[in-house]
């Protein structure tokens, strides 16, 4: 997620920061590639004009040519103001009656469906008794998709027999949430490949019907600016709250995340960063913000952590490092958990100083770097495992030969894991301090 853009944004930082003092050609010239940057990502050109003369006018303002660290008080303008386009602060969902209502809407292909089981499950976390209702009657095996959806993370699905009209379909959904007590209840509507009219009135007649605490539009953010004319033509319809925009995982074109609530005046409430049911962040401005600038985001990164991550193993594994038995079998384990947090190349950009490997972590990932790992500590045996310092050149070959790698393969992992196990035991004797990046697995 905005992987190309936050990797121009910091090699600028990097360079400002380096100089002493900046001259105002200097500025002129870092707010260039700043420009630059946010119209490949594809950012508003209106949006980037005001943005670029708001930071200058600001860098002028407050004499940053004459004073100390220049660089350092640029990019934070440019922070404050990325913090300022997405919006300034997380929209909050808030419900007024029992059951809540929460009506998606969108055009076809925009992961409605996706959305609004990724949007049950967070809720769920928080605690509410969640009902979807499948009132996408339209599109073929909408309603199977979201069946299968809710199967998988253990939420209900109000559904009914073919040729039922969506408007009844919604309205029957809320009765019978409020006879079961239900907290929130999700309405997946059914889109268009293209904006009509026969479309809005549908969805005016299902929301005057439930009447909606909150109406989200789902939008692809990979359409790019496309994105705000379908904003805007759904909100001359319908009272929308706010955005979700989805297929955030891809890089190309996603600044239109950072222009779309100047544009369309809409708040965006959350992004899609994967497939996966958990793959669905709360937009915290100041918290992005940061991630583009290679600032980390350790927040997000502890609440993904506590979501998804086991406690205990965790524990486990922390103890078994402090008291320098960590084997294989824990680093084995330590990488299952890892994967549970989502892309490599997402939570590496949450770490500070992190972002600029976020791209080569995911790419020996996709290339089935941890794949590998994971296939030749399974070749090994239990007490090979524990003790890898019993893996002689026979066994080395049967590793390999198991797990379909070379016998160099794992020799080099064998080797870092060793050295990694050194620099263990030197931090639980207190004569040295873990460096950063450690916990990374072992790669080529």
């Amino acid at each position: 997620m905005f992987e190309t853009l936050s990797q121009r944004l910091q090699a600028i930082a990097v360079r400002l920061r380096g100089q002493a003092r900046i001259s105002e050609a200097d500025l002129d010239s870092a707010l260039r590639e700043i420009r630059m940057a946010l119209l490949e990502a594809d950012v508003d050109l209106a949006v980037v004009r005001s943005f670029m003369a708001t930071i200058r006018e600001q860098a002028i303002k407050l004499d940053l040519l004459s004073g100390l660290r220049p660089g350092d008080q640029v990019i934070k303008l440019v922070h404050d103001q990325l913090v300022e386009m997405l919006g300034g602060q997380r929209y909050d969902l808030a419900f007024s009656q029992q059951p809540g209502v929460l009506m998606l809407v969108g055009l076809q292909g925009s992961g409605k469906t996706t959305s609004a089981a990724k949007l049950g499950l967070r809720l769920r976390r928080d605690g509410k008794r969640v009902m979807l209702v499948a009132a996408d009657v339209y599109r073929p095996a909408a309603i199977e998709q979201l069946i299968h959806l809710a199967d998988q993370i253990g939420l209900e699905v109000h559904s009914r027999p073919a040729g039922t009209p969506p408007v009844e379909i919604a309205t029957s959904g809320l009765v019978e949430a409020r006879s079961r007590s239900m907290d929130v209840v999700i309405i997946d509507t059914a889109g268009r490949l293209h904006l009509d009219e026969p479309m809005m009135d549908e969805l005016v007649r299902i929301a005057g019907a439930v009447r909606p605490d909150q109406t989200l539009l789902v939008v692809d953010a990979m359409t790019g600016q496309q994105a705000v004319p379908v904003a805007k033509a759904f909100a001359a319809h319908l009272p929308l709250s706010a955005l979700v925009l989805s297929k955030m995982d891809g890089d190309a074109r996603g600044g239109a995340a950072l222009g779309i609530r100047s544009a369309s005046g809409l708040p965006v409430a959350y992004l899609g960063t994967g497939e996966r049911p958990d793959g669905l962040e709360a937009l915290h401005p100041d918290r992005l913000a940061q991630r583009i600038l290679g600032m980390g985001d350790i927040v997000s990164l502890v609440e993904r952590a506590q979501d998804q991550m086991d406690t205990e193993a965790a524990e486990q594994s922390a103890r078994a490092m402090l008291e320098s038995r960590f084997s294989l079998e824990d680093f084995r384990s330590q990488l299952t958990e890892i994967k549970k947090l989502g892309p490599i190349g997402q939570v590496m950009q949450m770490i500070p100083g992190a972002g600029g490997l976020a791209g080569a972590a995911q790419a020996a990932v996709d290339d089935g770097e941890l794949r590998r790992i994971e296939a030749i500590i399974d070749s090994m045996t239990p007490a090979e495992r524990r003790q890898p310092s019993v893996i002689g050149g026979s066994r080395r070959r049967r590793i390999a030969a198991g797990s379909g790698t070379t016998v160099a393969d794992v020799n080099r992992l064998l080797k870092q894991f060793d050295q990694m196990q050194k620099l263990m035991r030197q931090f639980s004797k207190g004569r040295g301090a873990l460096p950063v990046g450690l916990g990374s697995p072992p790669g080529r």
